[in-house]
C-alpha cells in the first residue's frame, strides 16, 4: 500500500514517524506522493497541549469523511485505511472511538512498532483496533530509519536515547501518556549512529524528555563495557565522548535539557568533545522562584541562572534556548515580571513562548485557570517583542565572525539563497557557491543580522574537523 503521515508535536513525534515510515517500507509498502495518492493514512498525534490534540483528531476526521465518501475531499480519495498514533491515543484510551467511531485502528506512543501488524490485521477486515502501551514497554523498531535508497536518507538524523518522563511536573501530560523513564543500551545507541554514519549522516540529535537523566532511572552502560578513555564517569557525557568516537559523524545535539543536568562533566564533555554542538535547549517555563514550586519544576531562579552562566562562562557566544510558559494557574503580574526578568537576565538566543492550557489528569488541572485568554495573550505578545530585542542584540554580536556551518538546501523565503546551522543551531543564510550540495560543511562570514536569522558570505568550503 502507498501510505502518508502526518506528524504532530514534538522532535520525538517527529521521530517515532521517520521509524514507522521504515517499518512499512521493510514490510513492503511505499511512500506515497502526497496525501491524496495515499491509500493508508497515519495521524502521529500530540496532547501536550488541548490544540495539538484537537487538530489530530480533527484530521482525522477529515481523512474518515473523506474515505467514506462525504466531505469536499471525497472526490478522488484514495484512502482505505486510517489510523491515529502517538500520545493522544494514550491519553484518550478507548474514548478515542467515541470521538472517531469509524477509525480502523489507533496505537499508542511505545507500540508504533505494531503498526505493520495492523495494517495487515485492516486488510483482512478488522476495524476499531486499539493497542495502549505499558508504562515500561520499550517499543520495537526503535533503530529503524528510512532507506537512502527509497530517497528517504539525510545528512542529519534523530535518535531516541531515553524514553518516557519520571519529573510529573504539574502542568505536564506527558508522564502520563509516554510512560516511565527507560534509556537505551548505550551499546544500541553506538551502533545504531555508527550505521547512520556509514549511510552518510553527519549530525545527529539525540532524543529524550529530559535527556540529561540518560542512565539515571535504567541501567545504560554495563559492567563489560570499555571504561572511558576521557575518565568520564556519568552516564550521559559518557554517551557523549563513545559517539564522538565514531568517523565520518562532525556533529551531536541533543534535546531537552533540565537545570539539573548540567553537571561539571557535562560542561566538561562541551569543552573536550568538539563533536558536541555549543546550544542547549533548556526549558525554564517561569522565573518565579513561587511558580516553578508549585509546577514542581525542582530548582529556583538563582539555580536556573547559574546553569546559564557555566554554560556561556567557558563560551559567551554558547546559544542557550527556551520555553516558558505564561498564564498558568495563579500567576500574578508581579510572577510575569520576574520571567521576564529571568529571561533578559538569561540573555536567550531564542524563547518559545506558550500560553497555559490545563491537561485532563494533571496536578494543575485542578486549581482555577484564573489568568483571562485576553490576559494570556498579552503577557505572550511582549515576552515575544522582548525576544525579538534581545535576538537581535545576540545575532549582532556575531556580524564579523565567521560560523562553520552545515548547508541544509535553498531557504524557504528564498530559493536564491541557502540556508544552514551553525554550532549554536542559529539559521544562517548565504549564496550558494556552485556545486554545494546538502550535508556540506561551508565557512560563512556574518555580515548582517536579523533576530532569528543571520545572514553572510560564504569564505569557503571544507569539511569540518572531525
Amino acid at each position: 500500500m502507498r501510505y502518508h503521515i502526518h506528524t504532530y508535536g514534538c522532535q520525538m513525534n517527529v521521530r517515532d514517524s521517520e521509524a514507522v515510515a521504515a517499518l512499512l517500507e521493510a514490510a513492503g509498502h511505499e511512500r506515497a506522493a502526497c496525501e491524496a495518492d495515499a491509500q493508508l493514512v497515519l495521524v502521529n498525534s500530540c496532547t501536550v497541549r488541548d490544540m495539538a490534540e484537537r487538530k489530530a483528531v480533527g484530521k482525522c476526521g477529515n481523512l474518515i469523511a473523506a474515505k467514506e465518501g462525504r466531505g469536499r475531499r471525497a472526490e478522488g480519495s484514495s484512502v482505505r485505511i486510517v489510523g491515529l498514533m502517538g500520545c493522544a491515543v494514550k491519553r484518550l484510551g478507548q474514548d478515542v472511538f467515541k470521538a472517531l467511531p469509524h477509525l480502523d485502528f489507533a496505537v499508542g506512543p511505545r507500540r508504533f512498532g505494531a503498526i505493520p501488524h495492523l495494517v495487515e490485521r485492516c486488510l483482512a477486515g478488522e476495524t476499531r483496533i486499539l493497542e495502549l502501551p505499558d508504562d515500561d514497554e520499550v517499543p520495537a523498531g526503535l533503530d529503524a530509519h528510512p532507506d537512502a535508497s527509497r530517497g528517504g536518507a539525510s545528512f542529519q538524523s534523530h535518535v531516541t536515547v531515553l524514553l518516557g518522563c519520571d519529573n510529573r511536573c504539574s502542568y505536564c501530560i506527558v508522564p502520563d501518556v509516554r510512560g516511565h523513564e527507560y534509556s537505551r543500551p548505550a551499546r544500541e545507541i553506538v551502533a545504531e549512529v555508527r550505521a547512520l554514519a556509514l549511510r552518510g549522516v553527519k549530525e545527529v540529535c539525540l532524543l529524550g524528555q529530559s535527556v540529561l537523566r540518560y542512565g539515571m532511572r535504567t541501567k545504560a552502560w554495563t559492567d563489560a563495557d570499555a571504561p572511558s578513555p576521557g575518565g568520564f564517569t556519568e552516564p550521559f557525557p559518557r554517551l557523549l565522548e563513545a559517539l564522538s568516537a565514531i568517523d565520518g559523524l562532525m556533529r551531536i545535539r541533543f534535546t531537552s535539557a533540565h537545570p539539573k543536568g548540567c553537571t561539571d562533566e557535562l560542561l566538561r564533555a562541551y569543552r573536550e568533545l568538539p563533536k558536541v554542538c555549543r546550544h542547549l535547549h533548556l526549558p525554564v517555563q517561569s522565573g518565579s522562584d513561587r511558580l516553578l514550586a508549585e509546577m514542581g519544576r525542582r530548582y529556583t531562579r538563582a539555580e536556573y541562572l547559574d546553569a546559564v552562566r557555566r554554560l556561556r562562562g567557558f563560551d559567551p557566544e554558547f546559544s542557550v534556548t527556551t520555553d516558558v510558559i505564561v498564564g498558568y494557574p495563579g500567576e500574578t503580574e508581579e510572577d510575569f515580571e520576574a520571567t521576564r526578568s529571568l529571561m533578559d537576565e538569561a540573555g536567550f538566543d531564542n524563547a518559545f513562548i506558550f500560553k497555559y492550557s490545563p491537561r485532563p489528569g494533571t496536578r494543575s488541572a485542578e486549581l482555577p485557570d484564573d489568568v483571562p485568554a485576553a490576559e494570556k495573550e498579552r503577557r505572550d505578545q511582549v515576552l515575544l517583542a522582548d525576544q525579538e530585542v534581545r535576538g537581535q542584540s545576540r545575532n549582532e554580536r556575531l556580524v564579523g565572525t565567521v560560523r562553520e556551518v552545515l548547508a541544509e538546501g535553498p531557504s524557504i523565503r528564498n530559493a536564491a539563497r541557502w540556508s544552514g546551522r551553525d554550532s549554536g543551531n542559529r539559521i544562517v543564510v548565504f549564496a550558494p557557491p556552485p556545486g554545494i550540495s546538502p550535508g556540506d560543511a561551508v565557512r560563512v562570514r556574518i555580515t548582517d543580522a536579523h533576530p532569528q536569522v543571520l545572514v553572510g558570505e560564504v569564505d569557503c568550503m571544507e569539511a569540518l574537523k572531525e
